[in-house]
């Protein structure tokens, strides 16, 4: 395809296939996404983009880094034979200028030259001009064909009319617009390699080999193709080496970077136990992985499917355009008629009268219409995805600059969303490492994430360990057993009441303090002889997230309102808020997920702009789904990551603020290509009209019309997310080192 009428047309022959529902053509890409209702054949797609004069081949699905190599490797050679044809084309037309400059040349010479320009390096003009024709339609390639064609039968004519002897010849035009236009087209082509970029750099994480442990000897390793590779194989990666799967490590520990993948700047460091994500480099240590993921379902993978479908679907102002480029060529052709008869009527020379009508038809350009919008949707989804910023859809892209409110769940989006003991207070004349380690004793005994957090701060405060048996757990009470000749429980205040203890009077005023700040209060209590007296506090707390204050600083600076929107108690939802800058009015608690759906209904309705939801949780998907945009963090489930439009490949809330940032700036570049795609035209047409553009100028301009509009677009590859540049500046503050993959 040439240009935006070359993608109306192919929409068009896709639509009329019976089962298909739509179709988006992307002329950046080169690709059409079509969703059907029914059994539609690729032969099927293929017959009617073959009808419709192009040529067509379905997209084979997770094509493995060899193939994705071999199809950028014929891109570049395209692109090489291109510049080697516009190289001949321009020693060819070069002499043609010679009359220009006063200098003599050979009529029969012209003709041979412009005839080689005209029916060989302009070939693909004729081509794509007929299939067009032939199809009831109009393109470039027409108007070009056209145009230059009628450059070159006016100059054979008044070569023939005056004998074959020096005339005012017009070879120079057509060949100095085709050599142009195809200039323009190896420049459009090598800008447009540049925007999928982010594409090939992702491909190219994805290793070819993994040395596998063989199940019947661990002791062999045998190095197979990643294809080979089969859930719950022991892969090993040895230091430097790129993780070749998604995986849990069961031996060893190392740093890995992860940056190309989750735009983290650190390398995080990892155990056993801890998650490997394809793709990602290895670092100081040798470790065992166990394959929980392969091919299609790995991370990369499925990251690489959301930035090509985010690549290949239209942004909603991308409508405009379709209905301009309906009638673009039609009315160009229509223009370029009146041109001339106007040209005639007014007593000008038929020469004069065809050049100005020739102008016409090589100024209009639909191809920056075609490529204003593609081409800086590729650029920003692209930019976003190697900062760690997943954007689903063009639609989601193009909404996000105009949220006003963001919607926060708390756990696990503002918070860290694993609690911790953050107050553990004796009883009065009870020793507190003592008490801490009769906690933690029982609490080994138990799954529950409050029991891991007593048994992570016994192990950081180096209590002395103590061993629990016989434990039993009370509903909705606690647990308790017996440590050594004591029997010691922990539990809510529910269960101190129903024991009948006392709690001393600091305890309980520390209780009372804590609570109100939202945090959840248990006791340690020890049973003994049927005594039931309390030794101790114990106070839970989600921590909340170093950058979520930053974040919603960013947001309000930005003009955007943050609001919290949780399932826990007032208390702490107003802490949170309070802690974080949120106005206790955009605070709602203890809501379920349908009163979070509500909540974002509401926001809606009483904000001016997009409300979009940012959330984690199964819970959330309801939100999510219901708010303008939904923004999930990729440490969540994949309900709230398939419900939203936007997913952030780290659980950093100031990547929210990111994610806005480049829909504002990549909405910029789509309003700034439409308007010099657009003025190109306004101001161009008219001028050709009136005898004032040249139809070599007009052939240079035609040509850089669209070299800019992907050149502007380009310019959104410089963008980086403040959320890492201020990971690294902390790293750096910190003397800790930043590694990225050369």
């Amino acid at each position: 395809m040439t240009c935006a009428s070359c993608v109306m047309r192919v929409e068009k022959v896709l639509k009329r296939v019976p089962g298909v529902e739509s179709v988006a053509v992307n002329l950046a890409t080169e690709k059409a996404t079509i969703h059907t209702s029914a059994a539609v054949s690729d032969e099927q797609l293929v017959a009617a983009v073959a009808k419709a004069g192009y040529e067509a081949a379905p997209i084979l699905p997770d094509a493995p880094p060899a193939d994705a190599s071999a199809a950028s490797a014929a891109t570049a050679r395209t692109i090489d034979r291109e510049l080697a044809a516009v190289f001949a084309s321009g020693v060819l037309t070069l002499p043609l200028l010679a009359p220009m400059f006063g200098l003599e040349l050979n009529p029969w010479l012209q003709l041979a030259l412009a005839s080689v320009v005209q029916f060989g390096f302009g070939a693909r003009f004729y081509v794509g001009g007929y299939r067009a024709v032939r199809a009831f339609a109009g393109n470039m390639d027409l108007l070009v064909a056209l145009g230059t064609s009628a450059a070159w039968g006016l100059s054979v004519y008044q070569m023939f009319a005056h004998g074959g002897m020096s005339a005012h010849l017009f070879f120079e035009a057509s060949a100095v617009v085709i050599t142009l236009v195809r200039f323009g087209k190896w420049l459009e082509a090598r800008a447009k390699r540049q925007t999928t970029d982010a594409i090939r750099a992702l491909n190219a994480l994805r290793p070819t080999t993994a040395r596998v442990r063989d199940r019947n000897d661990p002791s062999r390793e045998r190095e197979v193709a990643l294809a080979e590779v089969r859930i719950g194989d022991i892969v090993v990666v040895r230091p430097g080496e790129r993780v070749p799967v998604d995986g849990i490590v069961r031996e060893g520990r190392t740093h890995i970077d992860e940056s190309l993948i989750t735009g983290e700047s650190l390398p995080v460091a990892k155990e056993t136990g801890a998650r490997t994500t394809g793709g990602s480099i290895n670092g100081e240590g040798a470790i065992a992985v166990e394959t929980t993921a392969t091919g299609a379902e790995t991370t990369l993978a499925r990251i690489i499917r959301l930035v090509e479908s985010a690549q290949a679907e239209k942004a909603p102002i991308q409508r405009l355009v379709d209905r301009v480029s309906a009638v673009f060529v039609p009315a160009i052709l229509a223009i370029a008629a009146v041109t001339l008869a106007g040209w005639l009527l007014h007593g000008a020379s038929a020469e004069t009268a065809l050049l100005n009508a020739v102008a016409v038809l090589v100024i209009a350009c639909p191809c920056a219409l075609g490529l204003a919008t593609p081409t800086a949707i590729m650029a920003g989804t692209g930019v976003a995805a190697r900062q760690g910023i997943l954007i689903k859809d063009a639609q989601a892209l193009e909404q996000a600059h105009a949220i006003g409110v963001v919607a926060f769940d708390k756990t696990g989006t503002l918070t860290v969303g694993r609690p911790s003991l953050i107050a553990f207070d004796a009883a009065p004349g009870q020793d507190r490492a003592q008490a801490l380690g009769l906690a933690a004793a029982v609490q080994r005994m138990s799954e529950h994430p409050l029991a891991k957090a007593v048994v992570a701060a016994a192990a950081e405060a180096d209590t002395p360990h103590l061993d629990a048996a016989a434990a039993r757990a009370v509903a909705g009470r606690g647990v308790e057993a017996n440590v050594g000749a004591r029997r010691i429980a922990v539990g809510s205040g529910r269960w101190v009441a129903e024991l009948g203890a006392d709690v001393p009077a600091p305890l309980a005023a520390r209780a009372q303090e804590l609570e109100a700040q939202g945090n959840t209060v248990s006791w340690l209590i020890d049973r003994i002889d049927g005594k039931n007296a309390v030794l101790a506090l114990l106070a839970f707390g989600d921590t909340i997230k170093p950058t979520a204050r930053a974040a919603i600083e960013r947001l309000a600076g930005m003009g955007v309102k943050s609001a919290l929107v949780t399932g826990d108690n007032a208390g702490s939802a107003q802490a949170v808020a309070r802690a974080l800058g949120i106005p206790a009015d955009l605070v709602f608690a203890q809501a379920l997920p349908d009163d979070k759906a509500r909540v974002v209904a509401e926001l809606k309705a009483s904000t001016r702009g997009m409300v979009a939801m940012a959330g984690d949780g199964i819970n959330d998907a309801p939100a999510l789904a219901a708010a303008d945009i939904g923004i999930a963090m990729a440490s969540g489930t994949d309900v709230a990551i398939e419900a939203a439009g936007i997913t952030l490949m780290r659980g950093d809330p100031a990547l929210v603020a990111d994610a806005i940032d480049i829909s504002r700036r990549t909405y910029r570049k789509i309003r700034q290509n439409l308007f010099w795609a657009f003025v190109y035209n306004l101001i161009g047409i008219p001028l050709a009209a009136a005898g004032l553009l040249d139809p070599m100028f007009a052939g240079a301009a035609m040509a850089f019309s669209s070299v800019s509009v992907v050149t502007n677009a380009l310019l959104l590859r410089t963008w980086r997310a403040q959320a890492g540049a201020a990971a690294e500046v902390d790293a750096a503050r910190a003397g800790k080192p930043i590694t990225r993959p050369a």
